[in-house]
């Protein structure tokens, strides 16, 4: 279920990419992800860009089945080769916000109950609004480490990210993508997470039961084998593997092999 406004993720996927493209204006596009270690900035800014256009061409043909049409984005990217290198960094920023600001625009025009084709159980445009919100956020993240600038988000966003993240992986098409999520359940496997720095009716806390036959998670106050307790935006950071654990005013308590086992293979 969202938590934001239809509106609001369409406001957010151009305020994510904006604070993306701030944080790496100026920097060299060469360097090396430190989340990311196979891509530089220039494959992370490409992976960014061309997520906006292929949403944004779903949204657009109203696309309702897996198979896309060639015309349903992805391409084009502004030079050959190491785009952002060969074009320059000015064009691969106007183009990364060209991309955006269509993915705002087509998004606000079809609705939130345009029926399109996603890979969650909710078949609308909504989907790809809350999606490409999150999917640009956490990259912002991997940007910003790059470049050493502080990780910050506002509490709401940050808190459906999570929200987002957990209903992702307790997906039955989820386990059908990748089997090995069914590697994390077992007995006594249980994750309580707890921002220690938000309104208490924000209930920025989550319990994650790994107990049964899929994963399942609510929004609660319970004790579990492993904890986490710290500032939402690091506690988002840490739980998505942006921040190493035990950093960010992060701590864990209980079962520190449990989460080191959760993290190894909760990812896409």
């Amino acid at each position: 279920m969202t938590q934001l406004s239809y509106d609001r993720y369409c406001s957010e996927v151009a305020a994510q990419t904006e604070r993306l493209r701030s944080a790496v204006r100026g920097a060299d596009l060469s360097a090396t992800v430190p989340t990311c270690p196979e891509w530089t900035l220039a494959h992370l800014l490409v992976h960014v860009g061309q997520a906006h256009r292929k949403a944004e061409g779903l949204v657009r043909l109203r696309v309702t089945e897996r198979e896309f049409p060639a015309d349903a984005g992805g391409l084009p990217v502004p030079g050959e080769g190491d785009p952002a290198l060969d074009a320059g960094a000015a064009a691969f920023d106007a183009w990364l916000g060209e991309g955006a600001l269509a993915l705002e625009r087509t998004l606000r025009e079809a609705g939130p109950d345009a029926a399109v084709w996603t890979f969650g159980t909710e078949q609308k445009a909504t989907f790809w609004a809350r999606r490409m919100t999150n999917e640009t956020l956490i990259h912002r993240f991997d940007a910003e480490r790059t470049t050493g600038v502080p990780l910050a988000v506002v509490p709401d966003v940050a808190a459906d990210c999570l929200d987002e993240w957990l209903e992702i992986l307790g997906s039955p098409l989820a386990m059908e993508y990748k089997p090995e999520f069914k590697e994390l359940l077992g007995p006594g496997r249980t994750l309580h997470l707890h921002a220690t720095d938000t309104a208490p009716e924000l209930n920025a806390e989550w319990f994650i039961d790994l107990t049964g036959d899929k994963i399942v998670w609510r929004r609660a106050h319970e004790k579990a084998a492993v904890a986490l307790r710290g500032p939402l935006t690091e506690l988002l950071a840490v739980f998505y593997r942006r921040l190493p654990v035990g950093t960010g005013g992060v701590e864990v308590l209980g079962d520190h092999s449990l989460l080191d086992f959760w993290l190894a293979r909760a990812s896409f």
